[in-house]
């Protein structure tokens, strides 16, 4: 079974291809360009430097958020595009999930933080259990003050990861003291290797959907739909 996975849900655009469990190939951006300059260019590389077209792939996965809205809407709508002209089936998978599977059979449970502006994060808490990885907390958007007084009452060492960090860490580490722990930068960013991977293991349990079912998740609403709905009480 080939796959192509993708994840645009930060400013980092992710692309992998796996054949079963081989990782094929796989392409990171960490730059400033936007996705809709980078991403197309990034599918054709990948699938080109894999001796693959896009008929080859049997199966689409990609991030589904939270995350920039931005970047959930390009990325899915391109990835949905290819997967309805080709009829193929497509999984969606949680950014959440894809970055705490960055730590691999990690021993501490694990806290993907994703900047959602202001103080508030994205974040969800998982585990790694017999070989699988296990959502322990809902993944929620909450303040960041909120979610250091959880963990404190946990009295147990977290791994952090996520594009949070550049804003929260400071904090993070001076509310939970040595009980949070941070693992180097390159793997708090988004993996479509680590997408790629959690969407074979679904697919191979027919755990698919059609292109038309893959929604984004966002959690909360943009910054324009607030606008537009204050607009509205003032009636302007």
């Amino acid at each position: 079974m080939k796959l192509l996975a993708l994840d645009t849900s930060s400013i980092v655009a992710t692309a992998a291809v796996l054949n079963g469990e081989k990782l094929m190939g796989e392409y990171i951006l960490n730059h400033k360009k936007t996705h809709s300059q980078k991403l197309m260019p990034m599918l054709e590389e990948i699938l080109k430097s894999c001796e693959l077209s896009p008929k080859d792939i049997d199966v689409f996965g990609v991030a589904v958020g939270p995350g920039s809205f931005t970047g959930l809407r390009i990325g899915l709508a391109t990835i949905k595009a290819m997967a309805q002209a080709l009829d193929k089936p497509m999984v969606g998978i949680s950014t959440l999930e894809g970055l705490a599977f960055n730590l691999i059979y990690c021993e501490k449970p694990i806290c993907p933080i994703i900047d959602a502006q202001r103080d508030l994060v994205y974040t969800g808490l998982y585990q790694w259990q017999n070989q699988q990885l296990t959502r322990i907390m809902a993944e929620e958007v909450i303040d960041i003050h909120q979610l250091m007084a959880v963990f404190k009452e946990k009295q147990e060492k977290i791994v952090f990861v996520g594009d949070a960090l550049e804003k929260f860490q400071g904090l993070i580490q001076e509310e939970m003291k040595d009980l949070a722990v941070f693992p180097p930068a390159i793997v708090t960013m988004p993996r479509a290797s680590s997408i790629g991977e959690l969407a074979r293991r679904k697919a191979e349990k027919a755990e698919v959907s059609k292109p038309a079912e893959i929604l984004p998740i966002y959690m909360r609403k943009s910054q324009a739909e607030k606008q537009w709905e204050e607009k509205m009480r003032n009636g302007s």
